[in-house]
């Protein structure tokens, strides 16, 4: 009984997906079957605000530019994570709140020694 019950509630999740992918897939070929194409060197050439480029668009970054964006990425999961612990809080007692300290801890700690080393600092 509840694996008919399971079978069902997933059913409308996958007819959605399937109705996603066929139209998609209708439509990108719609539209490479039906719409214009003129190319030329003008439009096939490299654009850069409408001037030509000047320099190698490969060139390093600096290391500092992706530890800033890994320090994104850690604190946007964090709040990922952060927001459905604040609603099921009162459902997770206690150890809910132990272990999400100890995961804002670590945040924290790692957040403190690139602070330290002077990856934060932009030249």
């Amino acid at each position: 009984m509840e694996e008919a019950l399971v079978k069902d509630s997933y059913l409308p999740i996958l007819v959605f997906l399937g109705v996603a992918f066929v139209l998609s897939t209708v439509l990108v070929i719609l539209s490479r079957i039906l719409g214009p194409s003129h190319p030329d060197t003008e439009k096939l050439s490299a654009y850069e605000c409408g001037f030509a480029p000047f320099d190698d668009a490969r060139k390093r970054f600096d290391v500092r530019f992706y530890l800033i964006a890994i320090l994104f990425i850690i604190f946007d999961l964090e709040i990922a994570f952060l927001f459905p612990w604040a609603v099921s809080l009162a459902h997770i007692g206690w150890f809910g709140f132990i272990s999400m300290m100890v995961f804002l801890s670590i945040l924290t700690v790692g957040f403190i020694y690139e602070w330290r080393k002077g990856a934060l600092e932009w030249e």
